[in-house]
């Protein structure tokens, strides 16, 4: 199964993919590990910041897009423009999306038998959370076989 980790900052959608095949996980080097939208409020932005995830999930054969979730109020809610490029991920009709909390990543990742260090995972470090949403559902994934 191959996934793409998704974590919305800002404008950002940071982008991490990984696949586990055979119990083994990899890390394809991708293109773009983010991709960005200056003006949500326009359209053709929102279509071209489509367009490219779109592309993205084409060209690596995505099964899975796993979006780490956010709260949508209180201290630590996400912003008006991360809610729309969520949408705009789930929207895609190639996009097999889910939503994963924070909570479901931190039991998941305390519960794993394997440990991997992200310094020598390649990737860089504000890829960190989008990594670890992948991680922690393919760690899932395998353990309810």
């Amino acid at each position: 199964m191959k996934v793409c980790g998704v974590e919305l900052k800002g404008n950002d959608a940071i982008i991490c993919v990984m696949s586990l095949a055979n119990g083994l996980y990899d890390l394809p080097r991708i293109r773009v590990p983010k991709i960005a939208i200056n003006d949500a409020g326009d359209a053709e932005q929102m279509q071209k910041f489509q367009f490219t995830i779109e592309k993205l999930l084409q060209d690596y054969a995505i099964d899975k897009v796993v979006i780490k979730g956010r709260a949508m109020k209180g201290k630590f809610a996400g912003g008006p423009v991360g809610f729309k490029l969520e949408a705009a991920i789930q929207l895609l009709p190639s996009a097999n999306c889910e939503i994963v909390s924070s909570n479901f990543i931190k039991q998941t990742l305390a519960k794993t038998q394997l440990q991997i260090d992200f310094r020598d995972t390649g990737l860089k470090k504000f890829q960190e959370g989008a990594f670890q949403t992948a991680f922690a559902f393919l760690e899932h994934y395998q353990s309810n076989k």
